[in-house]
C-alpha cells in the first residue's frame, strides 16, 4: 500500500466548562462519555483505553503523552495501529465546551480500518525477501496483552537483517490481526500463507491458534505459538513454547498458601481450551497439596461484567481466587473485584498478569496479585538491560512495556531465523525438529532455550511487578 495519511475527526458540544469537561475524561464511573475513555490518572505516562469513534468496534490502547488541564490531551497509541490522538476542549459559551477529537491515521491504520470493515485488499507483491508472518491481536480482548508483540517481532527482524538476513536474503515481516476471534484467525492465516510466509508466529489465544493451524495444515508452512498456553496440539509443522499452567500453579500454590494460609481456591476462566487446560492443571496441583477447589466458573471470551461471578466467589467461602482470564477480560474482572472489596476476602492469583495488563488494571486494583511467568521487565538476567535499551531506542519512551508474551515472540523469531540460516533449504517440519532438539546453555534474555521451563514468581506492587524468586521446572 502506498504511503498515505488521513484524518479521523469527531466533535461534540457539552454543557460544561472546559475544566469540567476535562475532569470527566477517563472516569470509570462516567464511562459512557468521551468515547468511553478509561485511565487511572490523567497525567503523562499513564495507560489509556479509548473507543474508536465513527462506529468502529475497537479500542485505541496507548499512553498519555501530554496533558494540558482544561485544554488538550495527547495520546500516543500502539493499538490497533501506531499513531497519535488529540482531544481539545474549546470554550464556546459561559458553560459550553466543544470537545474535538483528531486522529492522524497512517497507511497501516488505513489498511487495518479497511480490513476491519471487510474490505478485500491485494496481497503485497513479491520482493525476493524471505517472508514470515505475525498473527497477533491488534483488537478485541487480546489487544491488551499483545501490545508490544509486533514491535518485538519487528526488532528481531531488523536485527537479523542488519547482520545480513538469511542466506543473503532480507527478511520481511507481514502482520495480521485476528481480532481475538478464531474465525478471523483462520482467514488471516490464509492471507499470510497466500502472501508467501514460510513461518507464522502467533501471539494469540489458543482458540485462535487452533483455528490458524487447521487453516495452515495443507500448506508447507511452520506454525509457532511462542506464548503462554495449555500445551498439546503439536505436530510436525506445529511447535508451541511458552509457560504451562501446571508449572505456574505448582510454583504459585506453594508460595501463596505459605504466605497467606489460604487453601480454598475459586477458579475463574473463559470458555475455551486455555482456561479448561489451566483449570485441570490447577485442580491436579491443588489436590496433590491438600488444598481444594471449592468452585469454578467459565465465562465467554469478551465478557466485561463480572458481578455474578464475584457474587459466587463471596458465597463460596474461598480464600484464594485464581484467574486464567486474559487481556481486557482480566482487566475488567480485577477492577470489579477490587471495587467489590474482594481483596479483603481472598488472595488473588493471575496466570496471565503481565506488565501491559497490569498497566490497564491500575496500580490500586492490581496491588497484591500473584503471578508466575518466564519474563518480567524487572528481572536481572544477563541481556535484559541491552534488550530494553534496544527496544526503547527503536520505539521510543511511550511504547508499551515489555512482557513475557512480547519477549517470547522476539526470541522465537530470532531463533527461527538463526535456524533457517543454518538450514536454508530445510522444510518446515525439519526446521521444527531441529528447533525441538536445539541445545542452549544461554541465560541471556533474547537467547534462552525456549523449551526449558524457567519461571519467575512475582507479585504486583502498585504499578510494578516485583520478582520474588526464580523457579526451574
Amino acid at each position: 500500500m502506498t504511503s498515505a495519511t488521513v484524518t479521523l475527526s469527531s466533535e461534540a458540544d457539552v454543557k460544561l466548562t472546559p475544566a469540567e469537561a476535562f475532569e470527566r475524561f477517563g472516569r470509570r464511573d462516567d464511562a459512557g462519555w468521551m468515547f468511553r475513555a478509561r485511565c487511572h490518572r490523567v497525567a503523562p505516562g499513564y495507560a489509556v483505553a479509548i473507543d474508536l469513534p465513527g462506529g468502529c468496534d475497537a479500542q485505541v490502547l496507548g499512553r498519555l503523552r501530554a496533558v494540558m488541564p482544561g485544554r488538550e490531551i495527547v495520546i500516543e497509541h500502539d493499538q490497533p495501529w501506531r499513531g497519535q490522538l488529540r482531544i481539545k476542549f474549546e470554550r464556546t459559551g459561559a458553560a459550553q465546551t466543544r470537545v474535538r477529537f483528531r486522529a492522524q491515521v497512517p497507511s497501516e491504520g488505513i489498511e487495518w480500518l479497511a480490513r476491519h470493515r471487510g474490505a478485500s485488499l491485494p496481497l503485497p507483491a513479491p520482493t525476493g525477501a524471505r517472508r514470515i508472518g505475525l498473527l497477533t491481536s491488534k483488537s478485541g480482548s487480546g489487544a491488551v496483552y499483545s501490545m508490544a508483540a509486533e514491535y518485538m517481532a519487528r526488532l528481531a527482524v531488523e536485527q537479523v537483517n542488519a547482520s545480513g538476513g538469511v542466506g543473503h536474503r532480507p527478511v520481511e515481516l507481514l502482520i495480521a490481526d485476528d481480532s481475538t476471534d478464531h474465525l478471523q484467525a483462520r482467514r488471516e492465516t490464509v492471507r499470510l500463507i497466500e502472501a508467501g510466509c514460510q513461518a507464522i508466529f502467533a501471539c494469540v489465544t489458543s482458540a485462535s491458534f487452533s483455528a490458524a493451524t487447521a487453516a495452515a495444515e495443507p500448506h508447507d508452512v511452520l506454525m509457532v505459538h511462542p506464548v503462554i498456553n495449555e500445551g498439546g496440539m503439536e505436530a510436525k509443522k506445529v511447535i508451541r513454547f511458552g509457560e504451562r499452567p501446571e508449572a505456574q500453579m505448582a510454583a504459585l500454590s506453594r508460595i501463596v498458601e505459605r504466605e497467606t494460609g489460604g487453601n480454598r481456591w475459586f477458579l475463574v476462566g473463559q470458555q475455551y481450551s486455555w482456561s479448561f487446560g489451566a483449570h485441570r492443571a490447577a485442580a491436579k496441583i491443588l489436590d496433590a497439596s491438600g488444598s481444594r477447589v471449592v468452585a469454578q466458573r467459565f465465562t465467554p471470551l469478551g465478557t466485561r461484567e463480572f458481578a455474578p461471578i464475584i457474587d459466587s466467589i463471596r458465597a463460596s467461602g474461598a480464600d484464594v481466587v485464581m484467574s486464567s482470564l486474559v487481556g481486557a477480560d482480566e482487566v475488567a474482572f480485577q477492577q470489579q473485584a477490587h471495587e467489590a472489596g474482594l481483596r479483603d476476602l481472598a488472595s488473588r492469583v493471575s496466570l496471565v498478569m503481565d506488565e501491559c495488563t497490569l498497566e490497564h488494571v491500575g496500580p490500586v486494583a492490581g496491588n497484591g496479585i500473584w503471578t508466575a511467568l518466564n519474563y518480567f521487565q524487572s528481572v536481572t538476567s544477563p541481556g535484559n538491560d541491552e534488550l530494553l535499551r534496544a527496544y526503547r531506542e527503536h520505539f521510543g519512551p511511550w511504547a508499551p512495556p515489555l512482557s513475557s508474551l512480547s519477549t517470547n515472540v522476539y526470541e522465537a523469531v530470532r531463533q527461527y531465523l538463526e535456524l533457517a540460516a543454518l538450514h536454508p533449504d530445510a522444510a518446515p517440519n525439519h526446521l521444527a525438529a531441529h528447533w525441538r532438539t536445539r541445545k542452549s546453555d544461554q541465560e541471556s534474555v533474547g537467547q534462552r532455550n525456549m523449551a526449558t521451563q524457567r519461571l519467575y514468581l512475582a507479585r504486583a506492587e502498585e504499578d510494578v511487578i516485583r520478582v520474588l524468586d526464580e523457579v526451574v521446572a
